[in-house]
């Protein structure tokens, strides 16, 4: 019986740390499913001949000379689903994507489908077959023999180093720490084991290792298959990436732009380890791996982490990072008061702090929120902790929420110190009437704004009553200290304010909230209201669109219930979603809430302010809050996340008693509005020790992208009990595409060293405008209907007639999108790649076509053109006949779109600025029309709908065009870069600068 080979159960031994290696198993064959064209699975023993020219299969009804595909006939390999065998819907869900590849080979380009055990086999044969076919045409050394590869060279040159007896051995401990210091994060004891295991295969016992054994030793720790497979895939030569491949990856698969040979060089000489290959430009496994697991191939996009957002809006338009009890390290009812608590919550640019007074022993005013009398902290040390690190962090207003529980003397003592201490710091200048907003964060830079009550201007006295706000009070009763009784008949509590404290507050003046209509006649701009948790959640979940509409020009602030006496935290994104700007956190409390807090406010350069989605800031647009679908106007996409490999990953938090081994898997979850929270996981890595592979695909919708946070969370499922292991969560709009480790980190938010999780990412816009299709049996019967997206009646004649000017561009914008839309997926397709690769990956695709073969027809891409023909010269295969006419396709339709854009956007703006000119009048209108009660909000609704849709139709144009300007200047850039274009001295640089679509205002 023929040895079968599974890297699922294959000992350690024989682990792929090279491409030697992967051909070593492909002389010893193995079993593979072969699929049919019927969809039929045919199990069969694939083989690599000895002389490496040929793979074989049997049993076969073929004659063995037929059974057999020669390597230099193959003109592509490919990993997953990417034939229409393997995307066949009777096969679709029998097997899972990484375990499918695919030869494509002979001159009419047929396909041999195949299945593996896992998705280690397929890397050993796509990794073992692209480098044979790359070298085919130049006999390959055998695994093994020829010269000293680079990094043997420079791991020998290492021990060399280390050998300070020039004797050829060092002690073992030596070379466990060289090893360790090389890879940090690995365990001592797994170094240890692999030199026991070595020494007693070569049969070399004793307290010293050789060169050769070190060099071994080496090879099989610090390789990780995943990384070496990536490399292979991109590499011209055999075991490194030149600065021409170096360049190809950045730009295609990291999707950088104007990447250089010079920059390329840079990263070559920042982390090749070997002199050698920093001399010629080389960047082998090892250099390749420290890059992707540095910050400079980080998966937080660098830009956001400075304040990259228009910081000049009104204060209104911005999340504000906010704390409840800062000064808490603990729960709420057994805290203490600490005053380290303010710190930490200022350094992670917060801006907002909640500061309740209470009267003091000593005749000063104290802060405390913990039960017991003794836990409290001098306001005027808290007051002198705020002036020293306000601004460390962030340079933008900081917002002081006085509560008041002290008496009129002690409010006194506190104004005087605050004045005092914060100095020219405090804005004390009085709104300014004729405005309608906020000032924003630009203006209000390095000051201190307070927020509290203010004594109506009636009130001549030194001090006045104002009504008291509920929040605070929990604590009062918890003190025994509530002697402030609710009036009879119910209302609101009075309290005594001097008027020293209530000059202080300036433009965030604490009102009672009592209706929306009330606030939308009467509330000024400079006041706002505080929520509970409950009060809040009831209006996000009752009436959303009346709360997002009041945020458009007013501060929020919520707070937590007072029923959360351990100090637990509320969902921000319950309040996100409609728009509530400062939703007040214990900062003390790690856990899923505070990590969604934390990861959302690194967007801005974690400066506390976050601009909030144009769909929220924009006077006139619909917006649900808790739609379960896309929203008018905004752009769905797809994201696609391949969670690969996990490393150093920590045992979970108490579980000293069990083993070493840790059986993880990954969740990733979406949070943002009702539509967009989604979970998946991976399967779990069985006995993976710390390195486990996953290699699983996902794929979430988002509908909201600008309100969308992603959240990794690695979890041991062989722990009962608290089985997290790590955690990081990323805004949306901060994910790089390409291959990215991701930064793991505690629970508590602090980094852990070394332990990361290696992904892929890639985003892509969602074809139509409904909802999402999943592709099926119905999709395969007919074509499916085009949704198209229209205006609504008012009921108003004047306004519906306006809007009904616009039916025509709306189809006209939907028809131009999603033509070029459904051509590109098309042309993706039969190059073999997914709708997430770019324009450059299918211009390459079909030129390695072409130059992997001896008979290549003569296909060339014509750049003296804007929009360059992709020409065949004699006789084509079928599947390439099929290419260039879906080439065709796309280019036609792009072509279309780019030359008709300017004219259907114009005819749209058109419609939606004649629609904002009745805004104005719309209530005298409307009270014209008699329009009242559910007429009068479904006039109004229908209104905002339609404004939303044009301007969102416009927008969606405006990328459209854009993106098909990129994808032609991708098809110059790829065609000269491979040798398939001709005439290429024209550049497509004009036509992509060429000045894009007006944005339209706000």
């Amino acid at each position: 019986k023929k040895k079968t080979v599974s890297f699922s159960s294959m000992p350690n031994d024989r682990k792929i740390n090279s491409t030697a290696a992967c051909i070593s198993l492909m002389l010893e064959g193995c079993e593979l499913k072969k699929v049919r064209s019927n969809s039929r699975m045919y199990s069969r023993f694939f083989v690599l001949d000895a002389d490496m020219r040929s793979v074989r299969w049997e049993p076969s009804k073929k004659d063995s000379e037929k059974a057999k595909i020669e390597i230099k006939s193959v003109k592509e390999v490919r990993v997953g689903k990417k034939t229409p065998v393997l995307r066949s819907n009777g096969l679709s869900d029998q097997f899972p994507d990484e375990c499918a590849f695919s030869i494509i080979y002979g001159d009419n380009y047929e396909s041999l489908d195949l299945v593996a055990s896992s998705a280690d086999v397929v890397s050993a044969w796509v990794m073992g077959l692209r480098y044979l076919v790359s070298y085919g045409k130049h006999s390959p050394e055998a695994p093994g023999t020829g010269h000293p590869s680079l990094r043997t060279s420079w791991i020998s040159s290492v021990f060399d180093l280390a050998d300070l007896e020039k004797s050829g051995r060092i002690p073992v401990s030596r070379a466990v720490q060289l090893i360790k210091a090389l890879n940090p994060g690995m365990k001592t004891s797994t170094i240890e084991l692999k030199f026991k295991e070595l020494q007693k295969a070569s049969e070399r016992p004793g307290t010293e290792v050789a060169c050769d054994l070190f060099v071994e030793a080496y090879c099989e720790l610090c390789t990780r298959p995943e990384i070496f497979f990536l490399l292979v895939q991109f590499s011209s030569n055999k075991e490194y990436l030149g600065v021409k491949d170096l360049l190809m990856f950045l730009e295609v698969e990291q999707g950088m732009e104007g990447v250089t040979e010079e920059k390329c060089l840079e990263i070559v000489s920042k982390y090749e380890p070997s002199k050698e290959g920093r001399e010629k430009g080389y960047l082998a496994i090892d250099g390749f791996t420290r890059y992707l697991l540095s910050a400079d191939c980080s998966i937080f996009d660098p830009q956001h982490r400075k304040v990259c957002q228009d910081m000049a809006q009104p204060l209104s338009h911005y999340y504000i990072s906010s704390a409840h009890s800062a000064c808490l390290l603990e729960d709420n009812f057994w805290g203490r008061s600490d005053i380290s608590g303010y710190i930490s919550a200022l350094g992670l640019g917060c801006r907002s702090i909640e500061l309740v007074l209470w009267d003091g022993p000593e005749g000063e005013p104290v802060v405390y929120t913990s039960p017991s009398a003794a836990s409290c902290v001098p306001f005027r040390a808290v007051v002198g902790l705020i002036d020293q690190h306000a601004f460390t962090a962030s340079a933008y207003p900081l917002i002081l929420c006085l509560v008041v529980r002290c008496s009129a003397p002690q409010q006194r003592l506190a104004a005087q110190c605050l004045r005092k201490t914060l100095g020219e710091k405090l804005y004390l200048e009085p709104p300014n009437p004729v405005a309608s907003y906020l000032p924003s964060p630009e203006e209000l830079k390095g000051r201190i704004l307070i927020k509290g009550k203010k004594l109506p201007p009636t009130c001549e006295d030194s001090e006045g009553e104002v009504s008291d706000e509920e929040e605070g009070w929990e604590l009062a009763r918890r003190l025994g200290q509530e002697d402030r009784e609710a009036p009879e008949g119910g209302g609101l509590r009075r309290v005594r304010l001097s008027r020293e404290l209530s000059e202080l507050v300036s433009l965030c003046q604490a009102v009672p909230f009592q209706d929306f209509e009330s606030s939308r006649r009467g509330q000024r701009y400079w006041e706002m209201c505080s929520f509970s948790e409950v009060e809040a959640g009831r209006f996000a979940n009752e009436c959303p669109a009346e709360l997002v509409s009041y945020n458009k020009r007013f501060l929020s602030r919520i707070y937590p219930s007072p029923m959360r006496i351990d100090a637990s935290n509320m969902n921000p994104q319950d309040f996100w979603k409609c728009g509530c700007q400062m939703v007040a956190m214990n900062y003390q409390t790690p856990g899923l809430m505070m990590d969604l807090n934390v990861g959302w406010f690194r967007q801005n350069g974690a400066c506390g302010y976050v601009l909030r989605p144009a769909i929220m800031r924009e006077e006139v647009s619909y917006f649900r809050a808790n739609a379960k679908d896309s929203l008018p106007g905004v752009p769905a996409q797809l994201l696609h996340l391949k969670v690969i490999s996990g490393q150093n990953l920590p045992k979970p938090k108490g579980s000293g008693a069990k083993g070493e081994v840790v059986e993880p898997y990954v969740c990733a979850e979406i949070h943002g509005i009702p539509a967009d929270c989604a979970e998946h996981r991976t399967k779990t890595a069985l006995q993976s020790g710390d390195n486990p592979i996953f290699d699983e695909s996902l794929e979430f919708q988002i509908n909201l992208p600008e309100l969308a946070v992603l959240r990794f969370v690695v979890l041991d499922d062989d722990y009962i009990g608290d089985e997290f292991i790590a955690q990081y969560t990323i805004p949306f709009e901060c994910l790089q595409p390409g291959y990215r480790h991701v930064p793991l980190q505690s629970l508590s938010g602090e980094p852990l060293p070394h332990a990361t999780l290696f992904v892929h990412v890639a985003i892509t816009d969602r074809r139509g405008g409904g909802k999402g299709h999943r592709r099926g049996l119905a999709g395969r019967r007919g074509r499916r209907v085009r949704e198209y997206t229209s205006t609504k009646a008012t009921g108003i004649k004047a306004i519906d007639e306006v809007f009904r000017t616009a039916t025509q561009p709306l189809r006209e914008a939907t028809d131009l999108r999603e033509n070029v839309q459904n051509a590109l997926v098309s042309f993706k397709e039969l190059c073999g790649l997914t709708p997430a690769a770019n324009m450059k990956q299918c211009i390459l695709t079909v030129s390695t076509w072409l130059l992997h073969s001896d008979s290549a027809p003569s296909v060339t891409l014509n750049l003296a053109e804007q929009y360059p023909p992709m020409e065949a010269q004699g006789p084509i295969p079928d599947l390439l006949r099929k290419v260039l006419t879906a080439y065709e396709t796309m280019i036609q339709t792009s072509r279309t779109l780019i030359e008709s854009a300017d004219v259907v956007y114009g005819k749209l703006i058109q419609a939606q600025q004649a629609g904002m000119d009745f805004h104005k009048e719309l209530h005298r209108i409307e009270t014209k029309e008699g329009l009242r009660g559910r007429k009068l909000q479904k006039a109004l609704e229908s209104f905002a709908w339609n404004i939303t849709v044009l301007k969102g139709q416009a927008d969606l144009l405006k990328h459209a065009k854009a993106e098909a300007l990129d994808n032609l200047w991708q098809i110059h850039n790829a065609g000269q870069s491979c040798g398939i274009g001709r005439n290429g001295s024209a550049s497509p640089e004009p036509s992509r600068l060429q000045a894009p679509l007006e944005p339209i205002p706000e």
